[in-house]
C-alpha cells in the first residue's frame, strides 16, 4: 500500500496553540518503526499547482493567500499564523491528497498520513485550514479523467461545511458528513447527506447510524472513488470531540467503511483529518491504528 507524507516542514505557530503539529511528525516515526514504510518508500510530492487548486478555490482568494494578504479578520477565522512555510504545507497537503487518490485508483487503497482540511471554503480560510485538500484532489481525478464519480466520506466529529459548499448542486461529487451536533461549525453548510449525532453519542450509536449512512450514500450515488476523512477526534478523551467513541469504536468504524467499499471494489483514499486527544499520544495511536486497518485491507487484496 502507497503511504503519502506531506508533513516534511517545521512552521511557527502561537504558543497554546491546540493544532497538534508534532502528532504527524511521531506518526510518521511510528508507521517507520512498524515497518509499514521505509523512510524512502514514504512519497513526498511537489506542491499542488495553481490549476489544481482553481478549479475549487477562487483566483483572487488565492493571490491573496499567497502573497499574505490576508485580512486579520481571515487570519482569526483560521487559527493558525500566516506564513510562507505553513502555506507550502497546505499546498503539498493537497498534493499528496491528489497522489492517494491515484494510488487508491490503482491498488484500492491508499493513506495519506494528514489532509481532512474540509472547513476550507472556495473563496476563504477557516478552521485550521487553508485549503481544501480533498475538494482539489476530487476535482482533480474528475478533470484528468480518473473517476467521474466521487463521494467524500468525512467522518471527522466537525461537520466538513467547507466541503458541502464548496459541492452544493455538483452531480459528479457526493457529499456526506457524520458529526456531532454540538461541535464546530456552529453554522451548518447542507452537504448532500448530514447526520448530526447528539454529544456522548457513544460507540454503538454512531456506528448504527454510520452504517444506515453508508447504505443511504451508496443507494443514492454510485461512486468510482470515494475520499475518507477518518478523524480521530471522535475519541471520547478528544478536547474538541464530543460523540465518545471508544478506541476500538474507532477501529470498528474503519474497518466498516472500508469493508463497505471492499464489498463493491470501489477504491477508498484515506486521510486523517482532526484527532485532538488531551494527550498527544493517544491521538497518534488512533491514526496509527487507522493506518494498520488500511494496512489488512490492502494486504487481503482489496480491489
Amino acid at each position: 500500500m502507497k503511504i503519502i507524507h506531506s508533513d516534511i516542514l517545521s512552521f511557527p505557530l502561537y504558543e497554546n496553540q491546540s493544532f497538534l503539529v508534532s502528532k504527524y511528525q511521531r506518526l510518521t516515526r511510528r508507521i517507520i518503526a512498524a515497518g509499514l514504510a521505509s523512510p524512502d518508500e514514504l512519497l513526498t510530492p511537489a506542491e499542488a499547482t495553481l490549476a489544481q487548486i482553481t478549479r475549487v478555490h477562487d483566483p483572487d482568494y488565492v493571490d491573496r493567500l499567497l502573497k499574505g494578504q490576508l485580512s486579520d479578520h481571515e487570519i482569526r477565522e483560521v487559527g493558525l499564523p500566516w506564513s510562507p512555510q505553513i502555506i507550502e504545507r497546505a499546498r503539498r497537503t493537497a498534493a499528496a491528497t491528489v497522489e492517494t487518490c491515484r494510488w487508491a485508483l490503482q491498488q484500492g487503497v491508499a493513506l495519506h498520513l494528514g489532509g481532512g482540511t474540509h472547513h476550507a471554503f472556495s473563496d476563504r480560510a477557516k478552521g485550521f485550514c487553508w485549503l481544501n485538500d480533498c475538494a482539489i484532489a476530487a476535482q482533480a481525478m474528475i478533470a484528468e479523467g480518473l473517476a467521474s464519480r466521487v463521494l467524500i466520506l468525512d467522518c471527522d466529529v466537525h461537520q466538513g461545511d467547507g466541503t458541502a459548499a464548496i459541492f452544493r448542486d455538483a452531480p459528479n461529487v457526493f457529499t456526506f458528513s457524520i458529526h456531532g451536533c454540538t461541535s464546530y461549525p456552529y453554522h451548518r453548510q447542507p452537504g448532500d447527506l448530514d447526520i448530526d449525532l447528539p454529544a456522548d453519542a457513544g460507540t454503538t450509536a454512531y456506528l448504527e447510524a454510520l452504517e444506515k449512512g453508508l447504505e443511504t450514500a451508496l443507494d443514492r450515488f454510485q461512486p468510482e472513488l470515494v475520499i475518507y476523512l477518518a478523524g480521530a477526534d471522535v475519541y471520547e478523551d478528544d478536547r474538541f470531540g464530543c460523540l465518545a467513541l471508544s478506541r476500538e469504536g474507532i477501529a470498528q468504524r474503519d474497518r466498516m467503511v472500508l469493508s463497505r467499499f471492499a464489498e463493491f471494489r470501489i477504491p477508498v483514499a484515506v486521510t486523517l483529518a482532526g484527532g485532538y486527544a488531551r494527550l498527544i499520544e493517544e491521538a497518534v495511536e488512533i491514526h496509527m491504528q487507522t493506518a494498520r486497518i488500511a494496512f489488512e485491507f490492502h494486504r487481503s487484496g482489496y480491489c
